[in-house]
């Protein structure tokens, strides 16, 4: 699948009428993206022209039925064009069940590409899962529709930065649900996986703290017993299997820590635990505004047979189409799926 020694990677359009478009006409606008992997946008060339014109880009839209007909040159911007968007209907920042559905099968023809082994990445932009809905694919995201259609029953979510690498022992349920959660089993696999994980990306003896659930990590039992049940057994049984861990690490220190190199990767018990912290770090909000300025940060699909990595953010209808979106996240989402192509076993 490489050619010229450079991952192919599948980028999904994202919502048409969200910043996915335009954030990834910025990615692919820059030389250097063409000189670590050669990208290939699963969606509609059409759509993709009129954000390139919007943002006078001067960039070709070569719009493909294959793979092999891309050209992979920079200034040109291939794209596997699906041809669903009815341009004389379309408009920026709004729900939309055709682009709702333009969204759901730019993603499933990249997880095709994939899984037939044309391409060796994918990289997803942002979709509106109000507007999945109502074009009747109900999943709550890309996760749920990478597993369901790669077959996939264990994987899990890690959120990715430049220094902070956090997975998640239990994600979308209610707090009270994601206690009950927190088993042996499910940390010791959680922790397989981000290990794995750092070590696609060129971390060979990846270091990984793992939280506790309650404040202080129970403090001996005063404030919980999952630390002593559950997270403390587990930690032992991977540190006789070799692993390079430690925990349970209080939750208010263990993110801190990581951010300044301590651990290479982070396991979280639930949701908001993982994060927050991730998002205070990556996300960038601009006081005068009261807008986002930059939204760094990346959702790594662990456990699938194929790679996904997505932008963490959404759909950002609000400034669709005015030019203030970042690609900062998008370029980072590029730069881990090469690494994991170039490094996967």
């Amino acid at each position: 699948m490489m050619k010229n020694g450079k991952p192919i990677l599948a980028i999904t359009m994202g919502d048409p009428a969200g910043i996915g478009p335009e954030i990834i006409l910025q990615a692919l606008s820059l030389k250097e993206t063409y000189e670590k992997c050669n990208p290939i946008v699963t969606g509609d060339a059409a759509v993709m022209e009129y954000v390139a014109r919007q943002q006078g880009s001067g960039l070709c839209i070569h719009a493909v039925k294959d793979v092999d007909e891309a050209l992979f040159e920079p200034g040109t911007v291939d794209v596997f064009d699906l041809n669903l968007i009815d341009m004389s209907s379309f408009e920026q920042g709004k729900v939309a069940v055709q682009c709702g559905n333009a969204a759901f099968q730019s993603v499933i023809k990249a997880i095709e590409l994939a899984m037939e082994n044309k391409v060796d990445g994918t990289v997803t932009a942002p979709l509106n899962k109000e507007a999945l809905n109502l074009a009747g694919h109900h999943f709550d995201g890309h996760t749920e529709i990478y597993a369901h259609f790669t077959h996939t029953k264990k994987y899990a979510m890690l959120l990715a930065d430049e220094f902070l690498r956090v997975i998640h022992v239990s994600t979308h349920v209610p707090l009270r649900k994601a206690c009950d959660l927190v088993k042996k089993e499910r940390i010791i696999d959680v922790t397989e996986l981000i290990t794995d994980a750092c070590r696609q990306f060129g971390i060979e003896n990846p270091k990984i703290g793992i939280a506790g659930l309650n404040p202080h990590a129970s403090d001996g039992g005063l404030f919980g017993d999952e630390e002593r049940l559950e997270i403390a057994p587990a930690v032992e049984e991977l540190k006789a299997r070799g692993f390079n861990v430690e925990g349970p690490v209080p939750p208010d220190t263990l993110f801190a820590k990581a951010k300044c190199g301590k651990y290479d990767g982070c396991v979280a018990m639930y949701h908001d635990q993982g994060h927050i912290p991730f998002k205070v770090v990556g996300f960038n909000w601009d006081k005068e505004t009261g807008k986002m300025s930059t939204a760094k940060g990346v959702n790594i699909t662990l456990g699938l047979p194929i790679i996904r990595v997505s932008v963490d953010h959404g759909t950002a209808f609000d400034v669709a189409g005015k030019g203030v979106a970042s690609p900062d996240a998008m370029l980072l989402s590029i730069d881990y799926a090469t690494k994991m192509a170039k490094n996967k076993k």
